[in-house]
């Protein structure tokens, strides 16, 4: 099954890519890697969740805020790939930050959301390296933000 077949047997209808928000770009090719910057959770140019977890954010949420973000980072990457994402040979490395209250633990099951969905979507290419790292703030006060290293042919 390819990746727009899985995509749509799974529900999903990716976005349009969301322009860089400051003096950045969205993504970077060189070579056969594809990076793409930080994506946090936005809905008509707003984030969807605002506030820490473990205070104003449940793990639930957090957990769906990080599967947002690997949608949008899909998006980024189709966009990358010039529209064709079996052009994708391995999402190489997810970079998970949790805006989270002091001694708070569950990050790693936070972006577990982006890595599962990755799995779901790429199958082995989804399969990946990662971080995940509690922080004492994000911009826009959104919980969850993810960036991602990927190859392409």
């Amino acid at each position: 099954m390819g990746v727009e077949e899985r995509l749509q047997e799974l529900g999903i209808e990716l976005p349009e890519p969301q322009a860089a928000l400051a003096n950045y770009l969205p993504f970077v090719i060189t070579g056969n890697l594809v990076s793409v910057s930080g994506q946090v959770a936005m809905a008509d140019g707003h984030p969807r969740w605002v506030g820490k977890v473990g205070d104003k954010v449940s793990l639930e949420e957090a957990v769906e805020a990080a599967r947002v973000c690997a949608i949008q980072i899909i998006a980024h990457l189709q966009a990358a790939c010039e529209g064709d994402l079996e052009r994708l040979r391995r999402i190489v490395r997810l970079g998970g930050f949790v805006n989270c209250i002091e001694g708070y633990t569950n990050q790693p099951k936070i972006i577990n959301g982006a890595s599962d969905l990755m799995v779901e979507v790429f199958g082995d290419r989804g399969r990946h390296s990662r971080a995940a790292v509690g922080t004492s703030s994000l911009p826009l006060n959104v919980p969850v933000e993810i960036d991602c290293l990927a190859e392409i042919a």
